[in-house]
């Protein structure tokens, strides 16, 4: 599984650094057309669509797993995060299994979702007619990739190493 493991955190990092140049794209396009409009009167047509059609899913999706994986997300505990023996084995793998049957089914509703916007052909009409399957393709790989690694953590009995400050 340890192959697993490297495999499946490499394609965390690669989702994660796409979803930081995605962020770096919001703020230069955002500043960009805040300047254009102060000085020379001329917007970026195209900013506020991409960002909310492309950029903004992406932020939200991409990074999901590697920030799981570093145990850098926000949780609700209500009873101790270890307890000694079979019930808290069980317990443990409850907490991973539980929250990877739900993004699972985020997962295929937003794959299913996406689908359709691919085989449909949808388009967004606005400045620029945009594709929408591929606005909607980053919900259904991000969601995905954090089931994998929910379920890998499940199966290797691996806690979510803590955040690195």
């Amino acid at each position: 599984m340890n192959v697993l493991g490297k495999i499946l955190k490499t394609f965390e990092d690669i989702l994660h650094f796409l979803g930081c140049l995605g962020l770096v794209t919001v703020v230069v396009l955002i500043n960009a057309d805040i300047l254009l409009r102060l000085f020379f009167k001329t917007p970026v047509q195209f900013q506020f669509e991409f960002t909310e059609l492309y950029l903004m899913p992406a932020l939200a999706t991409l990074s999901l797993s590697r920030v799981f994986r570093e145990g850098g997300h926000l949780a609700l505990d209500f009873m101790p995060e270890h307890l000694p023996g079979l019930t808290g084995a069980v317990i443990a793998r409850l907490r991973l299994l539980l929250p990877a049957a739900f993004f699972a089914a985020v997962t295929v509703m937003s794959g299913i979702f996406a689908f359709h916007a691919f085989a449909g052909k949808d388009v967004e009409y606005g400045v620029y007619d945009w594709p929408l399957g591929w606005a909607y393709a980053v919900v259904p790989l991000g969601c995905g990739v954090l089931v994998l690694r929910l379920l890998y953590d499940a199966c290797s009995a691996r806690a979510p190493e803590p955040m690195q400050v």
